[in-house]
């Protein structure tokens, strides 16, 4: 059993290699968008199966633990569709046990990993080494593969090899692919596996090596720009290639007004796109980079005020579909040192809950509904995977959230090995204090 100063693993728990006993969750403010239900209602659990909710308890229902969530939500299992694990290849920054232990702590029973590692997770061996290092873990992992051969942008990869392996969706994250004609192949044979392509949209001639967001703050503090208009122009190709062929299209991590504007436009004509955001793009803006913190560093990077505002107010719309954390680890040499030469990144996965519970649900710009919707509901059904609702019958993989417990970021807390948060030090309200991966508790208060 492993401690932290706000809570515990529960790493005996095992849930992929037994079977959960019976338990039951009284008083929580049950909240399930996928079943219009947000009340305050009982959930019992059996063998990891949810089998029964509220009324629907049976009768001679007898639980080997009761769970008080009196004042607390009882959600769909949270699940984090943008999430870096590091391995294989960069250990020293993350592993795939702490990943997801880090993961538990933070609500989450499920997290999509990028293929950007080393090696890129670009065949299915690879695929399924992920899966096979997963198997001891504490939350579930669904790794994407990548687009192309060593995320190099000229040659497809093995698609239908590693979705066969368990692949849920395709990605060069962390860079664009610059060939349209690749794209519109990538797109095309999706369609034959049921998947989105998910894009890391941006004009690397445009971003041109930059490090902050062009604009009155990289020239006042003489950073090198990188224009909202290489994000805006590469999402608008790749929703206009999805259009095209019919093929799903997931935008990854937007951040600028112009790209949030032209995907509500195709939206609204038809286009079978999605999108997600990250809490720094909704909390921060440019001005936080005048302190030269490495921890401010990350791609897309922060942009303007009109830009956040514009975020948020594609989420309060529908027009943004998901909130992921892009949970990107590093050394800490490889942050706490000049602007220019830090690396792009920060983690999120022990502080998504609270930065938008705090910022979204508080401020009155999500209902907790909603909020749930983009945190678990969604992610599930854009990646197709099983989960994201509370009825009968189906897994037991839940999240409870107190959200009104406050808390300040300390680092020195976080179960991940990387430290390079973006909110060290804030204040903020709302976490989860209990995670249950199919049927068994794996974190708790």
């Amino acid at each position: 059993m492993s401690k932290k100063a706000y809570g515990k693993l529960l790493t005996d728990a095992k849930p992929f290699r037994s079977i959960a006993g019976s338990v039951l969750i009284t008083g929580g403010r049950v909240i399930d968008p996928a079943n219009g239900v947000d009340t305050v209602l009982d959930v019992a659990l059996d063998k990891g199966e949810i089998v029964g909710v509220g009324e629907n308890i049976p009768k001679n229902f007898k639980a080997d633990k009761a769970i008080d969530a009196k004042g607390k939500w009882v959600v769909p299992g949270l699940f984090d569709m943008h999430v870096h694990l590091r391995e294989p290849g960069r250990e020293d920054k993350e592993t795939i046990t702490s990943g997801t232990n880090a993961a538990a702590a933070g609500g989450f029973t499920s997290v999509a990993c990028m293929p950007n590692t080393t090696p890129v997770l670009d065949e299915e061996s690879y695929i399924r080494y992920v899966l096979q290092r997963g198997e001891d873990c504490l939350a579930r992992i669904h790794p994407m593969g990548a687009i192309s051969k060593g995320l190099e942008g000229k040659e497809l990869a093995p698609m239908g090899e590693m979705v066969g392996a368990g692949a849920v969706a395709v990605t060069d994250d962390g860079r664009a692919v610059s060939s349209s004609l690749l794209m519109k192949h990538a797109f095309n044979y999706s369609k034959s596996f049921g998947i989105p392509v998910c894009c890391h949209s941006e004009d690397a001639a445009l971003a041109h090596g930059g490090h902050a967001n062009e604009g009155p703050v990289s020239t006042k503090y003489g950073l090198r720009g990188i224009p909202t208009i290489a994000e805006d122009i590469c999402v608008a190709r790749d929703v206009m290639i999805a259009e095209y062929t019919g093929a799903k299209c997931h935008i990854m991590h937007v951040s600028s007004k112009g790209s949030i504007d032209f995907i509500r436009s195709a939206k609204a004509r038809g286009v079978n796109v999605t999108c997600e955001t990250a809490p720094h793009y909704f909390i921060l803006t440019d001005d936080a980079v005048a302190s030269f913190d490495g921890n401010k560093k990350m791609n897309p990077p922060l942009r303007s005020e009109a830009d956040r505002i514009a975020v948020v107010e594609g989420l309060r719309d529908g027009t943004i579909d998901c909130i992921a954390s892009d949970h990107a680890p590093h050394c800490v040499e490889e942050k706490d040192i000049e602007f220019d030469n830090a690396l792009n990144g920060v983690v999120g996965l022990e502080t998504m809950v609270g930065a938008s519970v705090s910022h979204l649900v508080k401020t009155g710009v999500l209902s907790p509904s909603d909020l749930i919707k983009k945190m678990s509901l969604n992610p599930h059904r854009i990646l197709g995977v099983p989960g994201g609702d509370l009825s009968v019958g189906t897994v037991a993989d839940i999240t409870i959230i107190d959200p009104d417990v406050k808390w300040t970021v300390d680092p020195k807390e976080f179960y991940s090995k990387g430290r390079n948060s973006a909110f060290i030090g804030f204040d903020l309200e709302g976490r989860a204090v209990g995670t249950i991966v199919g049927g068994h508790l794996v974190f708790e208060a």
